[in-house]
């Protein structure tokens, strides 16, 4: 059951306002009755302000009327009108402290991941084709010290986004007819 915005602040509200019961409260806020109780009691909750779940769109007036009317009767929260979050795929701002681990990570994509695209990568990792070809290609300016390391060890990007842009590169791959590539097995450091 999805709960109201500020459940503790709303159960103020609606034991200061309504007369609903303790139980129609609790139910309605995800709350204990016993909690429900306490903050009518002022031994929980002092000092929050209510929170009004009419003006706010998450209640009707007459909702609560037909609940104060039986005891029996549950309260519904009103669909939200609000859209959902839209989540942003890809990359996003990288912390300075980061952004010398991108080359690591981008070589540890071209190696492992051959069939990825520069697009896909740059999405990825939030950066450049010229950067990628430039690690490609071993010219980057600090080329010398890159060790491909896993960009989601290094929280570059997450395990879901890498998962999604891989199964993508494969089904292209699929479609245009050509063999979809292994990763190489992980490296074992062998005891010398």
């Amino acid at each position: 059951m999805t709960l109201p915005l500020m459940p503790k602040a709303t159960a103020v509200w609606l034991i200061e306002k309504t007369a609903l019961t303790f139980t129609q409260i609790a139910e309605f806020c995800g709350m204990h009755p016993l909690e429900i109780q306490a903050i009518a009691d002022g031994e929980v909750a002092q000092g929050i302000v209510g929170y009004d779940p009419v003006a706010n769109s998450q209640l009707t007036g007459a909702e609560i009327a037909r609940c104060e009317k039986d005891s029996a009767a549950r309260l519904k929260l009103l669909p939200s009108t609000n859209p959902p979050a839209k989540r942003h795929k890809g990359a996003r701002y990288t912390p300075v402290a980061k952004r010398n681990d991108r080359p690591d990570g981008i070589a540890f994509l071209l190696r492992n991941y051959p069939q990825l695209s520069d697009t896909q990568i740059g999405k990825l990792m939030g950066t450049t084709k010229d950067t990628i070809e430039k690690v490609r290609s071993r010219t980057h300016w600090n080329s010398a010290n890159i060790k491909p390391r896993d960009p989601v060890i290094l929280g570059l990007c997450t395990q879901t986004d890498l998962n999604a842009m891989i199964t993508m590169a494969n089904e292209r791959l699929t479609r245009e007819g050509l063999a979809v590539p292994t990763p190489p097995p992980p490296e074992t450091e062998e005891a010398a």
